[in-house]
């Protein structure tokens, strides 16, 4: 019989013991590595993530605006490789944490799945900044149903 133990999401000791089923942890590291990829395109390589990647236009100004724009995309980059950093200290170090780590992943993918359409659809409906969607938000709700499965599995514990 299996069960699943929420009590592993904040554990009494941060260890490198890791209770979840195998398939979560290394679907953490999998995870974890595609978004450190994906952190460091968007902050060293944030013209061609905004442009070919992310599907934005250029935008003309006087002054150039799209300097200020990179910056931020660059920032936003760096934001998201600093969560990556504390995801791979869990990975080598506090494996017991993997759960939380899970938990706060599914915010941002929820909220992508069902936030930004509520605030943000008219950006990519209208086509005015944009060529086509982002691959973030195609594959938001799929990435957040996969992290469903391993959040699960990762709070998953045999009954002994």
């Amino acid at each position: 019989m299996a069960n699943l133990a929420f009590k592993n999401i904040l554990p009494k000791i941060a260890d490198n013991n890791f209770q979840g089923h195998r398939f979560a942890l290394w679907g953490f590291i999998l995870f974890t590595l595609l978004m450190s990829w994906r952190a460091i395109i968007h902050m060293l390589f944030e013209q061609y993530g905004f442009h070919q990647i992310a599907n934005f236009q250029a935008i003309s100004g006087d002054p150039d605006p799209m300097l200020l724009i990179y910056r931020f995309f660059s920032l936003w980059g760096f934001a998201q490789l600093i969560f990556c950093i504390v995801c791979w200290i869990v990975i080598f170090r506090y494996r017991a944490l993997i759960p939380l780590m899970y938990l706060l992943w599914l915010f941002e993918w929820a909220f992508r799945t069902f936030g930004y359409p509520l605030i943000r659809e008219e950006i990519a409906v209208q086509g005015l900044y944009t060529y086509g969607m982002t691959p973030g938000s195609v594959g938001a709700p799929y990435i957040l149903i996969i992290l469903l499965v391993l959040f699960g599995l990762s709070i998953f514990k045999n009954k002994v």
